[in-house]
Parts: structure tokens; sequence; C-alpha cells
């Protein structure tokens, strides 16, 4: 593609390193509707005829049909899904194909390429994350009534309803979604007409070729179009944080289904065994799962550090951004759709996390609020359940199975009704404030959930 400035081929070492067709090819089909609409924009401005237009047209549409069937002979020598695709077009109709470059750089045409295809993985991805978040409904709605101890710093802390465990992933999940989807605002920007760096002389018509490829708005710099990885930055830090928020989900359950807590089971669909221990059921997706993190989180970095050093404007160094995106996208769907056929099989053991709930201790909170509602001020109040605290591990008894005269002996405030704080059910109905756990508010948001989830496809 550039035989007319040099004397000798390049090196054989050089092609195997500068060539990126091993990994981008799978951009192809957006790199043939780009030239797709640029070939209308030429033709609009006059340096097509509508023949050749309509060559240009079929002729990339049968090597997009080839590359379909994998029967497409991608070339190393050409480098790139770009030059193999012209080469190939150029060698099939002649002339025509030869035009299609007028007016466009390798450099606007892979910001192209790379803003469709993100726009359209963006689509998918939340496609995905929506499903998992039916699957946590599902098995919210399946086991409402379990009750389970909360925790901080892993330690039991207060009950909790377990759909409110899991719409606390929802949530998260939620978050998610919402920020790629204010990601693709900023990769839906249409670069082409950037040319390598100042654009072309030859009249295009950008906002045209906009509207062909459903681009709402055009970029406005075209230095700052060629050179832009923001929106692959922006778009990768989504992953990397809603891969972080299945980790924290995939951590839970690998405590949850081991032996010292046996709160869940996980099917034997999405487990493994031992090689040598003939016993063992091992959660190996949700620890490949918090593994992968690292991945999602390493190809952010990876391309921040790629792009620190990086002067104005297009350099070869951004070539590096494609294997970190195809990395990251492929595995974060891969563990989304895992994990929406794992959710559904989980069974939990609401007798155990109901044995694990009714530990006194959790209720300590609640005794302080009973004696703040009889006026003691909220610090003397957790200091005297602090004490009452040590008294019943030194007692080995639970706040239940201590007399009301050993009770007074802590606070006079405390009466014999005190004796229905002390009551697991009554707790967890009594925390009704927004976003607090009682059954009235969980019943309420899963139904709110189901409505929303309904509306998306």
């Amino acid at each position: 593609m550039w035989k007319g400035r040099f004397q000798q081929e390049t090196a054989p070492a050089v092609q195997r390193f500068t060539e990126s067709i091993s990994f981008d090819w799978r951009l192809y089909k957006f790199d043939i509707q780009g030239s797709i609409a640029h070939a209308s924009a030429l033709g609009k401005a006059g340096l097509l005829a509508p023949e050749e237009l309509q060559q240009i047209e079929c002729g990339l549409k049968e090597i997009e049909q080839e590359i379909d069937e994998g029967r497409f002979p991608f070339r190393i020598d050409l480098e790139d899904v770009h030059m193999n695709i012209e080469s190939a077009l150029t060698s099939r109709i002649g002339a025509a194909g030869a035009k299609l470059h007028a007016g466009r750089s390798r450099n606007d045409q892979v910001a192209l390429d790379l803003r469709l295809y993100l726009r359209h993985e963006t689509d998918q991805i939340r496609a995905r994350i929506a499903g998992l978040q039916r699957a946590l409904i599902g098995l919210a709605e399946k086991y409402r009534e379990t009750i389970l101890p909360g925790y901080t710093h892993l330690q039991r802390a207060q009950p909790v309803l377990f759909p409110h465990h899991l719409l606390a992933y929802v949530e998260m999940l939620e978050r998610d979604r919402e920020r790629l989807a204010d990601a693709r605002k900023r990769i839906n920007r249409m670069p082409l007409g950037s040319g390598a760096i100042a654009g072309s002389t030859i009249p295009l018509d950008r906002e045209y070729v906009a509207a062909l490829l459903g681009f709402p708005e055009v970029t406005r710099n075209s230095m700052d179009a060629v050179s832009d990885r923001d929106f692959v930055a922006e778009f990768l830090f989504g992953l990397a944080l809603a891969g972080m928020h299945l980790s924290r989900l995939s951590e839970d359950l690998v405590l949850f289904a081991s032996s010292e807590f046996r709160f869940v089971k996980i099917s034997d669909r999405y487990t493994t065994g031992s090689s040598l221990m003939p016993q063992k059921k091992n959660p190996d997706v949700c620890e490949l799962t918090r593994g992968k993190t690292g991945r999602f989180i390493g190809n952010l970095v990876s391309l921040l550090t790629t792009l620190k050093g990086l002067p104005m404007t297009y350099n070869r160094d951004l070539q590096e951004d494609k294997e970190a995106v195809f990395d990251s996208i492929d595995q974060i769907k891969l563990v989304l759709e895992v994990y929406t056929g794992m959710i559904p099989e989980i069974e939990v053991d609401s007798r155990r996390t109901s044995e694990a709930a009714n530990d006194s201790g959790l209720l300590a909170t609640d005794l302080a609020d009973y004696l703040v509602l009889h006026g003691l001020p909220f610090r003397q109040a957790h200091e005297v359940i602090g004490k009452l605290v040590t008294y019943s591990l030194e007692q080995r008894r639970g706040f239940v199975d201590l007399s009301l005269e050993e009770l007074r002996r802590f606070s006079e405030k405390f009466g014999p009704d005190l004796f229905t704080v002390l009551n697991l059910d009554r707790a967890i109905d009594h925390r009704t404030a927004t976003g607090a756990p009682s059954r009235k508010n969980v019943a309420a948001a899963l139904e709110a959930w189901n409505a929303i989830l309904r509306e998306r496809p």
C-alpha cells in the first residue's frame, strides 16, 4: 500500500511484528459497513459513478459472506482487516475498488470500525447483564422468605432477607448497565472524514455518512478523532467494574457453598471435582470469575499505559488497543452467560441460614435502639449493650435466655416488652426505611424489578 515510497520489501519479521489481521479480522462486518457508507459519500461527491458504487457494494457484501462462511483467505502480508478487504475488492472489481480509499486514511477508518464494533458490543453486553439480573430476581423470588445473617468484616452483623442480599447485586449490575449506556453516548460519534490527521480536500459530507451509519453526531476535531481512545478506556473501565461486581458475588458464593457455611448448593453442572480427592465439589466457575477480574483490570491498565505518553496524533501504539478490548468483551460475555445459567440452579438451605440468623447477638443493635426509644442517648445505649454482650458470652447464653432481672442490672430502662424485640421476624419487619430489608420493602422491590426487566429485550 506504500510501495511508491519504498524501494525494498518489508522484512518478514517486521510483517509478523506489525500485522494485526490475526485479531482485528473480527472487525470485518463493521469495516464493510463503513466502507459502503464511505462509497456512498464518494458517490454523492461525484467521485464514483452509480455503476461503480453498485460494484463496490456488491463486491463488499460478497466478501462479507465469504468471511461469514470461513472461506475468505486472509493474508498476513496485507497487515490488517482493512487492507485485506480492500485488496480483495480491487482484485475482483478493478478500478472502482481502487477508488474506494479516496478521502480517508486507515487512521479514521479504524477509529470508525472500533466505534461501530463497541456500539454493537455495548448493546450485547447490556442485554446479557439484564439476563443475569433476571436470574438473580428469579432466585430471590424462590427464596423470598429466607433469612440469613448479613455480614460486615465477614462477621455476623444483622439479619436480612436472602432476596435483599441478592437485590444488592441487582443494583450493582444496574449501575453497570447505566455506566455502559453512558459510555455508549461517547462511543457513538462518527470520526470518518478526519483522514490521517487533517481531513481531506475532497468534499465529503460527513453528516451524510453519520446518518447512514446511525451516528447522531460527528467528531469535531480531526486530530482528536484519529487519536482518541478515551471511549475505549471508558468502555474497558465499565467492563472492569462489572467484573469486580461479579467477583464479589463469586466470593459470596464460594463462602456460602463451603462446608463451614453450607448456606447454598451450586449445581453439579456448574462445579467441578478433584483429580485426587473423590469427595470434592469445587466452585471453579466462581473462582475463575474472580480470577478473570484481574484480566479486566489489566486490560484497562494496559490501554491507559499505552495512551499516557502518546504525542498528537495517531501513533502505531494504538494498534495495541484491540486485543485488550477483544479479550475483555469475550470474557465478560462468557462470565455473564455462565452465571445466568448457574444462578437459577442454586439451592439455598433456608433452615441452615435461619439457624445462623437466630444468633441473638445479631439483635444487639435492636436492643440499643430499644434503649434509645426509651430515652437513653445512643452512645450510652451502645455501651450498655456492649457490656451486656460480654456478659452473655461469659454466661454462654443468648439474650433471650437471660432473665429480666439480669438484663435490668445493665439498665433500668429494660422492661418486659424488650423480649418482643428479640424476635427475628419482628426484627426484619421493623426495618421499614427506604432501602431496608423488611418483607414489605423486599416484596415491593421485587415487584418493581420484575416490571423493569419485563420491558427490557
